[in-house]
This record gives C-alpha cells, sequence and structure tokens, in this order.
C-alpha cells in the first residue's frame, strides 16, 4: 500500500474525528506519497482521547467506497515511534445491524502494537481482530457473534490508546504497508497440477504393484482419518472457550443487582483467579469495573435515546440500587451528570448525528 500512488487500492490519509480543530487532539500529516508519517499532541486535560491517520478508500473520482479485503490473512508494516508509544489498528468493516445511526454499522475490528525510535515490522493477523465489547451493547448485539468479515471495509485507521503520551508531541512514522494473502488464481492451478501428478502417481502405482498392497494402503490411510479429525477438533483454544463463557454470562447478568463475582464462579465453573486474570489481561479491568463500565455504557444509551425515563429508573434498570453512586459513577465516566448528559444528547442531537456519519465515511 506503500508507495501509495503503487497501491492496488486507493486511498488517502485523513485525521480522525477527534483531530479536529477545537478537539482534544491535534494531528498533521506530512504530505509525502513514499510513507505514511504524522504528528499529534494530545492535551493533558482531555478525559478520553482518540487520535489517528486514517487510510480512507476513495475510487478515482475521490468518493468514499467499501473495498473488498476478506482475501488477505495479515497485514505488515514498519514502524518508528518518537516517544515510545503503544498504538491501536482498526478496520472499519460495514454491517447492517441498526438503522437510525448509520456510523454504527461499521464494526470496529482492533488489534494493538507497541513501538520506539528503532523501526521495526509489526505483523497484524487479520483473521483474529477483536471487536470492543461498547459495540455490541449499543447495537443490541449478543456478545457471541464474535465472528466478522472483511468484505466491506471503508477505511483503516492506526491511532493512539490510553498508554499513549499526552502533554508531548509525538510522531509516527510507517515505511512499509503490505496486505498478505494468496491469489486463488495460482492456489487453483497448483491444486489443478497437484492432481494431476496424483493422477499419474496413482496410475504408475497401480500398474507396478499388487492388488494386495493396494488394499493395505487404502486400509491404513482409512485409520488415520479419524486422528485427524480428531487434529482439527483440538485446534480451537480452551482459553477461548472460558472467555466467551465468562463475557457471555456477564453482559446477560450485568443488570441483575446481585451479581457478584462468587456467581460468575458457580456458573462458568472458571475459578476466581482465573475469571480476574482474564478481564485484567483481555480487557484491562478488574471484575467490578467491568460490570461498571457495562453498565455505565448502557445507562448513557438508555439516557440518550428515553427522554421520559427519569434517572433513578435508569439507574435501576441497570442495576444499581443506589441512585447517588449511580450518579457518581456516571460523572467519573463521561465527566457530566446523568441529567446534564441527557440534555448536552438533547441539545446537540441533530448535530451530532450529522457530524458522527461523516466520521464513518472518512
Amino acid at each position: 500500500m506503500l508507495p501509495i500512488r503503487d497501491s492496488p487500492l486507493s486511498w488517502q490519509p485523513a485525521p480522525s474525528w477527534e483531530a479536529r480543530p477545537g478537539g482534544p487532539a491535534t494531528l498533521r500529516i506530512q504530505d509525502d506519497p513514499q510513507q505514511l508519517k504524522y504528528e499529534f499532541s494530545i492535551f493533558d486535560t482531555a478525559e478520553q482521547p482518540f487520535v489517528a491517520a486514517e487510510l480512507v478508500f476513495r475510487d478515482r473520482k475521490g468518493v468514499p467506497v467499501q473495498v473488498d479485503l476478506s482475501r488477505y490473512s495479515a497485514l505488515s508494516l514498519r514502524v518508528r515511534c518518537a516517544p515510545a508509544n503503544t498504538l491501536t489498528f482498526s478496520a472499519m468493516n460495514f454491517e447492517r445491524v441498526i438503522k437510525g445511526q448509520e456510523y454504527l454499522n461499521y464494526r470496529p475490528g482492533l488489534a494493538y502494537f507497541s513501538c520506539n525510535k528503532s523501526s521495526s515490522k509489526v505483523e497484524i493477523d487479520l483473521t483474529r481482530l477483536e471487536t470492543p465489547h461498547w459495540w455490541f451493547y449499543l447495537v443490541n448485539l449478543d456478545l457471541s457473534r464474535q465472528a466478522y468479515k472483511l468484505d466491506k471495509v471503508a477505511k483503516l485507521s492506526i491511532g493512539t490508546t490510553f498508554q499513549s503520551p499526552r502533554g508531548t508531541p509525538s510522531t509516527v512514522e510507517i515505511t512499509e504497508l503490505e496486505l498478505e494473502g494468496r491469489d486463488y488464481r495460482y492456489l487453483g492451478l497448483l491444486v489443478v497440477t497437484l492432481c494431476l501428478a496424483w493422477g499419474g502417481f496413482g496410475l504408475w502405482f497401480f500398474l507396478r504393484h499388487t492388488r494386495v498392497l493396494t488394499e493395505d494402503v487404502r486400509e491404513r490411510l482409512q485409520k488415520d482419518l479419524p486422528f485427524v479429525a480428531y487434529q482439527q477438533l483440538s485446534l480451537e483454544p480452551h482459553r477461548d472457550k472460558e472467555k466467551t463463557a465468562i463475557l457471555q454470562f456477564i453482559g446477560s447478568k450485568y443488570a441483575d443487582p446481585g451479581l457478584e463475582l462468587d456467581t460468575v464462579v458457580e456458573q462458568t465453573g472458571v475459578n476466581r483467579t482465573k475469571i480476574g486474570e482474564l478481564l485484567k489481561a483481555e480487557l484491562g479491568y478488574t471484575f467490578s469495573g467491568y460490570v461498571n463500565k457495562l453498565r455505565l455504557t448502557e445507562a448513557a444509551r438508555l439516557l440518550a435515546e428515553k427522554d421520559t425515563a427519569a434517572v433513578a429508573e435508569i439507574a435501576y434498570s441497570v442495576g444499581y440500587g443506589n441512585v447517588s453512586y449511580f450518579n457518581k459513577l456516571f460523572k467519573e465516566e463521561y465527566g457530566y451528570t446523568p441529567k446534564a448528559f441527557r440534555d448536552a444528547c438533547k441539545r446537540g442531537g441533530d448535530a451530532a448525528d450529522g457530524v458522527k456519519e461523516g466520521e464513518a465515511y472518512g
């Protein structure tokens, strides 16, 4: 994909929505078709900033388009950061899951990598990207629907994380950017060649060996089939099963005020220590922190969508029995009281929808 003019996929770099003038961060992309280099700075006062350089796919007329990346299995890049940084890669693929808010129909697939002043090569597995859990709750999808496609990708982005430096100018320089996959035309030719070769070998083998030896070979192959099938069934990691079971249970029971870690242990069969380690390693939260994140995310959605519901009613519906405690946690998370958050949504609803839709298309 670099240099840009030699890329078979037509794309242009663009700053993310939060890098707009007056936003919580600034970003400047250098005009260099040989590489992707950008400078950014995150303000110390920003609570949850995100700034990224987006690779927006466009047609020859410059109109945003969706491209099919499903034939690619990996993306590699050579990157250098000053100062050292932890960045996120994301692919925004279109899925028709909700009406009204078009930007939510773009499922983000995420991966994380680190970089420093020394140029290093990073390999990203496109078949194992993670969809953030907040997206499932905003579009009202079950967490078990982890499968995704990359057949309608509108843009890729390389952006910051909560571990990115603040209050200091930072630089990211990418000199190599390649999508890796297979050309199925050559694969088909290889299959045909192998079939012909094996056919010729089979004929030669039949003519030069006795029928008894042929039957013996066939019997051995039949005995090996169950073993091969068992190997294939054993490929699914046990850790992924435990992770899915834990997240599905918490995702379905987070609104229960009585939800405790012991309940999760009892229902999933995974011990307390392992649950804590998994949530911390995979999501960066403790058990209580993750439950609060789910509850507050759902509360924010309800406050924005249900004008007539009382704050206390919403607090109870997401699992909080104490409204004062709910108000305190909500303000810590979003910087607004629930009432002020709802008022802000009412005042900026139409304009915000327009801005977010523009963000989805780059």
